[in-house]
C-alpha cells in the first residue's frame, strides 16, 4: 500500500525551480509519514524535509535556531567538514552559536553556492524578533538582507555528477532558505509582501487517508492486531482514523504509546483515543455498577423530582442508551458525539434543574460534576467570547472560554444550559458543532471534547405565547391534561427553532430528546411541601439539636398559604414556605433560650397586621 505524500512536500519539490525561499507555517511540529530507506515511517519535519530534498541531489541541510545556533543535518563527520569549509564555520559538538549578521552571511553563501546543493532551514523563526512590527536595528538589517537575498538568488545546476536515479537530472534548482514559523504574521509583514520569490506553505491537519496510512504503521503496537483477521484489522484502522479526525499524526503516535503502556487491544481503540483527548484513564461510563444504579434509579429520582413520571421515564431511557454507548448508533460515524442530549421543557419550578442535578449524582456520584450556565447571561452576541473564548488578537483570548475550560477540567459531567432560548442566536450556532462533532475549539486553539458529557438544555418555551396583538398570554395552565401540555409545548419549540430563529438544523440535532414536564398538581404539591418541612426539621436538628413538632392546624394553615398558587411550581412553594414559616420561626427562635431543650413544638400560626406570628413551645 502506497502512502499519501504531504501536500507541503509536493508543493516544495514542485516550486524549487522557481522559488528561492519558503515560509512554512501551521503544524510544523507534527510528525509526517515519509518513505525512507527502511520503508514508510513517521518522522519529524526536518527528517521529512531531508527525505524529499535528497532525491534532488541535496547533500545536507544547515539548520539554525536562536537557541543552539547552526548545525548540519544529517549529522555526519564528512558533511560537517564540508559545511565548515564552504561556510567558514567552526562547529563545536556539532553546533555553533552565530549572530544575525553571521547568519545573514551564511544565507547569502547558501543561496549562491555552486559546489553542491544545500538548504538553510531557520527553525523557530517566530522567535527571532520579539515583535515583528517593531524590529530592532539589527533585526531590521537581517530581514532586509534576507529579502534582498530572496530577490537576487538564481537557480543553479551543481558541478556534481548527477545520479541516474535523480528525479530531475541537470534541472536548475534554488538552494532554498526555509523559514519555519508558527504563523506567517510572526515575520515582518513587508517581508513576503509582493515578493514572488517567497512561497508561503501552510501545513494543515492530516486528512482521513493520511491518518489511515499512519494508523497502519502504528497498529502492530496494539495488543492483538497481528493475530486478528483481515476484517477486524480493517475495522480497527477505520475506527482509529475516524476517531482521530482533526488530530495530528503526533497525536496518533501518543495514543498508540498510551495503548501500549496500558495493554489496550484493537477493540479498545475508542478508549485509547478518549484517554488522549480527555487526559483521563478512568471512564465512569464503563463502570459495572453504573447499570445496576440506573436499573434501580426510578424511585431514587422520583423521590427528588416529584410528579414527573413520564419525564423521568423518558430521561432514564435516554440515559440507558448513553450508558450502552448507543447514542448516534444509527449514523455511520457518531462516536464523538456527546453521550446524551436532553431538552427539558415545561413550566418554571417543576424539577427540570433538579433532574439534571439528580442525573449527575446518579452517574458520577458527585454533584460537583454538574456544570450550569445561565443562558440569560449570554443574550448579546459579544458574550459568546466569554462562553467560548475571545478570538486571537482580542483582549482575554489567552484565558479561554468558561464553557471550554470547564469541560476540559471536568470531561465527565452533566452540562446544563439553563433557559436556552434567552441566548443570542449566534451563540446557539456553536451548539451545532458540539452536538454533531462533540468538540469545540477556543480562542487559544485548544479543543474541549464533549464526547463523555451529557448535555441538558432547559426551556420555558410554549407556556406563554404572544397573541395576534403582541400580548403575552398563557397557552397552557395547571390542570390541563399532560398530553395537551406536551403537544403545545413541543409545537412551540418547533416553531421557535424553525421559524423565529430560522435554525431548524439545531432542532434536528436535538432530535426526539425533548422531555416535557407537567405542571405541579395539588397532590404532588402536598408531597413537595412535606419534603421541604422535613428539610427544615433536619436543619433544626443539625444546628440546634431540636426536634420539630407541629400541630395539624398549623400544617393545614401552611398548606393553604403555600400551595394555593401553583403557577410557580415547587420553587414557588419554597418561596411561600420561607415567607410564611421559616422567617417567623427564625424571628421567634431569635428571642428564645433553648439550651437543654430537645423539642420545638409549633402550636399556632396567626396573621396580625400582615405579620405572621408563631406560637412556640420548647421542652
Amino acid at each position: 500500500m502506497t502512502h499519501p505524500v504531504a501536500r507541503w512536500q509536493t508543493d516544495l519539490e514542485r516550486l524549487l525551480a522557481i522559488r528561492s525561499q519558503f515560509v512554512i507555517s501551521g503544524s510544523i511540529h507534527d510528525s509526517f509519514l515519509t518513505t525512507t530507506d527502511s520503508g514508510p515511517v513517521l518522522v519529524p519535519f526536518v527528517r521529512a524535509l531531508w527525505e524529499s530534498l535528497k532525491l534532488h541531489e541535496f547533500r545536507f541541510l544547515l539548520i539554525y535556531d536562536p537557541t543552539d545556533g547552526i548545525r548540519v543535518y544529517p549529522d555526519e563527520n564528512a558533511l560537517r567538514e564540508q559545511a565548515e569549509k564552504l561556510f567558514d564555520l567552526k562547529l563545536r559538538n556539532g553546533t555553533q552559536i552565530v549572530s544575525l549578521e553571521s547568519l545573514s552571511a551564511v544565507m547569502k553563501n547558501c543561496s549562491a553556492q555552486r559546489a553542491m546543493r544545500c538548504a538553510l532551514v531557520i527553525n523557530f523563526a517566530s522567535r527571532i524578533s520579539r515583535e515583528a512590527a517593531h524590529l530592532s536595528e539589527a533585526e531590521y538589517r537581517f530581514f532586509t538582507g534576507a529579502e534582498k537575498c530572496a530577490l537576487t538568488a538564481t537557480p543553479i545546476v551543481t558541478v556534481e555528477t548527477t545520479s541516474p536515479t535523480s528525479s530531475a537530472p541537470g534541472r536548475p534548482l534554488y538552494n532554498p532558505v526555509i523559514w519555519l514559523v508558527n504563523r506567517t504574521q510572526d515575520l515582518p509583514g513587508w517581508y513576503t509582501l509582493d515578493n514572488e520569490r517567497v512561497a508561503s506553505l501552510i501545513i494543515g491537519k492530516p486528512d482521513y487517508e493520511t491518518r489511515y496510512a499512519s494508523a497502519l504503521q502504528l497498529a502492530p503496537l496494539f495488543a492483538g492486531f497481528n493475530d486478528a483477521g483481515s476484517a477486524a484489522r480493517d475495522q480497527f484502522l477505520k475506527r482509529f482514523a475516524e476517531g482521530t479526525e482533526g488530530m495530528s499524526l503526533a497525536a496518533l503516535s501518543d495514543i498508540t504509546e498510551l495503548a501500549d503502556r496500558q495493554q489496550l487491544g484493537i477493540r479498545d481503540i475508542d478508549d485509547a483515543v478518549r484517554c488522549y483527548q480527555l487526559g483521563a484513564l478512568d471512564n465512569p461510563w464503563r463502570k459495572d455498577y453504573l447499570r445496576e444504579k440506573i436499573r434501580d434509579a426510578l424511585p431514587f429520582i422520583e423521590e427528588r423530582v416529584k410528579g414527573q413520571h413520564p419525564a423521568v421515564v423518558k430521561t432514564l431511557d435516554i440515559l440507558k442508551r448513553s450508558v450502552m454507548g448507543m447514542t448516534g448508533a444509527q449514523a455511520r460515524s457518531g462516536g464523538n458525539r456527546p453521550r446524551g442530549v436532553l431538552f427539558f421543557a415545561g413550566p418554571t419550578g417543576v424539577g427540570k434543574t433538579e433532574l439534571a442535578k439528580t442525573l449527575t449524582q446518579l452517574v458520577f456520584g458527585d454533584e460537583r460534576a454538574y456544570l450550569r450556565f445561565d443562558m440569560s447571561e449570554f443574550a448579546e452576541s459579544h458574550s459568546g467570547a466569554r462562553l467560548l473564548g475571545a478570538p486571537p488578537g482580542y483582549v482575554g483570548y489567552d484565558a479561554g472560554g468558561e464553557l471550554t475550560n470547564a469541560v476540559r477540567d471536568k470531561p465527565f459531567s452533566v452540562v446544563l444550559f439553563d433557559e436556552i432560548e434567552k441566548a443570542h442566536p449566534q451563540i446557539l450556532d456553536k451548539f451545532l458543532q458540539i452536538l454533531e462533532d462533540g468538540r469545540l475549539t477556543d480562542g487559544r486553539g485548544e479543543t474541549a471534547y464533549f464526547s463523555e458529557t451529557i448535555l441538558v438544555f432547559t426551556s420555558n418555551l410554549g407556556i406563554f405565547v404572544e397573541n395576534r396583538d403582541g400580548v403575552r398570554v398563557q397557552q397552557v395552565k395547571a390542570g390541563d391534561a399532560y398530553d395537551v401540555v406536551e403537544e403545545k409545548v413541543r409545537a412551540s419549540i418547533e416553531d421557535y427553532f424553525k421559524f423565529r430563529l430560522a435554525r431548524p438544523e439545531l432542532l434536528n440535532r436535538i432530535g426526539d430528546n425533548i422531555v416535557v414536564f407537567n405542571f405541579i398538581t395539588p397532590d404532588v404539591a402536598e408531597r413537595i411541601l412535606d419534603g421541604m418541612l422535613h428539610n427544615v426539621a433536619r436543619r433544626l436538628l443539625d444546628e440546634f439539636k431540636l426536634k420539630l413538632a407541629m400541630s395539624a392546624a398549623v400544617r393545614k394553615a401552611l398548606a393553604e398559604r403555600c400551595i394555593s398558587d401553583l403557577s410557580n411550581g415547587g420553587r414557588g412553594i419554597g418561596n411561600a414556605l420561607e415567607s410564611n414559616f421559616i422567617n417567623p420561626l427564625s424571628r421567634a427562635l431569635f428571642e428564645q433560650n433553648f439550651d437543654g431543650k430537645q423539642i420545638l413544638s409549633v402550636q399556632d400560626l396567626q396573621e396580625k397586621d400582615r405579620v405572621i406570628e408563631l406560637t412556640l413551645q420548647l421542652s
